[in-house]
């Protein structure tokens, strides 16, 4: 697959990175990546627990130096031009940034003074912003009695306080519930209509589908690939499947027999159900009905569904490794 890593000649990049490089001592956690996110995109960075997203957008907001490479942000090197480019950014760490002794309300005005606003401004943005995000009802608790949700909330809210034009959000919906992570996603959609981008960082494949315009692939710091979710799915064929459910549960003997069938190339156990990998679903599925009629099982349920990210990115990372492992 060919890395979109080119930058776009036709508009000015809102976030672009080039050779980006960072060591810690002798742990290389971002290799050479490059990157470029479009204005008004929500942009997707998808890898596993310490694959170097975390370190990128600390790259990005300088609150890190890079050892090599450079980033900018609607043209404004991270490094040299530092202030102009925090006036136009927010981020919302994974870990909560809220002030927990002082009211949601107090949270919002006081990052307002943080960022210059006059008395007059922070107060009508807080309200504006406590109206926006669902929090009047809790504009005078204080933030550390809030549930996690409602703290997700107002991070976003202190984060948008100065109107920036990138967002960077890591993990926003980790350790959410159902209902809270909707409202995170309903948010992130809304302003971004609004015209404001993201870059987002995450290991929730759903998520990303769900919200990403493209979606880099990051794992062990470098960059596997770069595409839309779509593309990305396609591009995974061996990441195909088809899931049957049977009648009555096979046998250790049958389950394993599943594994070999003809056109299958793995076989992952789902509940009651089985999922046959493949990169031919014609011929897995003519294999399965000659071996169910073969061993007496009944199907309850057959489907062929698309590769899902999680599969896509299993796919790539086990390309990755397996190309590492020959150089």
């Amino acid at each position: 697959m060919m890395k979109d890593n080119a930058p776009e000649d036709a508009m000015q990049a809102a976030v672009s990175a080039s050779g980006l490089t960072k060591y810690y001592d002798s742990l290389l956690a971002v290799d050479n990546i490059s990157f470029d996110v479009r204005p008004g995109e929500v942009f997707g960075f998808l890898g596993p627990n310490g694959a170097g997203k975390t370190t990128t957008i600390r790259i990005l907001m300088n609150l890190t130096r890079p050892s090599s490479g450079a980033a900018s942000v609607y043209g404004m090197d991270t490094v040299r031009d530092s202030l102009a480019v925090k006036s136009v950014v927010g981020i919302v760490p994974e870990v909560s940034n809220v002030f927990p002794e002082i009211t949601a309300l107090s949270n919002l005005t006081f990052t307002g003074a943080l960022y210059g606003l006059s008395r007059r401004e922070r107060a009508s943005r807080a309200a504006e912003l406590l109206r926006m995000f669902g929090l009047e009802e809790h504009a005078d608790k204080k933030a550390g009695q809030l549930s996690l949700g409602l703290k997700r909330r107002l991070a976003i809210g202190m984060s948008m306080v100065h109107r920036p034009r990138v967002l960077f959000l890591d993990e926003p919906t980790a350790g959410l519930d159902v209902t809270g992570a909707r409202a995170i996603r309903d948010i992130v959609t809304r302003l971004n209509s609004e015209g404001v981008t993201f870059f987002l960082t995450t290991h929730n494949m759903d998520e990303a589908n769900q919200l990403c315009r493209r979606i880099a692939v990051i794992n062990h710091g470098r960059i596997i690939a770069v595409d839309t979710p779509a593309r990305l799915r396609h591009a995974a064929t061996e990441a195909q499947a088809v899931e049957v459910t049977f009648y009555r549960r096979p046998t250790d003997e049958e389950e394993a027999g599943l594994a070999r069938l003809e056109g299958v190339s793995g076989v992952k156990t789902l509940g009651d159900s089985f999922r046959l990998f493949t990169s031919d679903p014609q011929t897995a599925l003519r294999s399965l009905f000659l071996f169910m009629e073969e061993h007496g099982l009944r199907a309850q349920s057959v489907n062929t569904p698309g590769p899902t990210l999680e599969d896509v990115f299993v796919k790539l990372t086990s390309e990755e490794q397996e190309v590492g492992s020959h150089e």
